[in-house]
């Protein structure tokens, strides 16, 4: 009897911290994922949400393949039909050409019941939200800021130095 009351404690035990990490899995965030630890394949590589087909944002990102985008790839491409309602139908996420991401925004269907709207965007796994109006289904591309006046701090670092020095002295 004694043994049956411990194997009981114990699977009520289980149940409960299994059920306290699913109930948490919902909060995933996903704007703070951090590029992975391994060497990338090659200069400038990068990684997408990928999936096919998905339902939902959320199980698409959750369960997106931890992938390196080929080479010949440059953006991280997202497709969201989805119907007049605002009920989500297909959600696609993929690494993406430049020629692929040409024609983003959103275009009525056919049928027009459905709605698709694609948006490219360049980093690592940037493509976290779905697109869905025209102010958000675009080709959102980072341009680097680099000046070549970069040398021109450490020229200013001694003469601060020695301003402040010669007072002291």
């Amino acid at each position: 009897m004694l043994l049956l009351c411990h194997a009981a404690a114990v699977a009520i035990v289980q149940i409960f911290i299994f059920s306290e990490n699913w109930a948490l899995a919902k909060n995933i965030n996903f704007y703070h994922v951090r590029p992975p630890l391994d060497p990338t394949p090659f200069p400038n590589s990068f990684k997408c949400f990928t999936c096919e087909n998905a339902g939902d944002n959320y199980n698409c990102n959750r369960w997106a393949e931890d992938k390196w985008c080929p080479q010949n790839t440059q953006y991280c491409l997202t497709v969201h039909n989805f119907t007049s309602h605002g009920r989500s139908t297909s959600i696609t996420k993929k690494c993406a050409s430049k020629s692929e991401c040409h024609f983003v925004g959103c275009h009525h269907s056919l049928d027009s019941e459905h709605i698709e709207c694609k948006s490219c965007c360049e980093g690592m796994i940037c493509n976290v939200e779905l697109p869905t109006n025209h102010t958000n289904a675009v080709f959102a591309v980072m341009h680097a800021q680099r000046t070549s006046g970069g040398s021109t701090h450490t020229l200013y670092l001694p003469v601060l130095v020695w301003i402040f020095m010669v007072p002291l002295l």
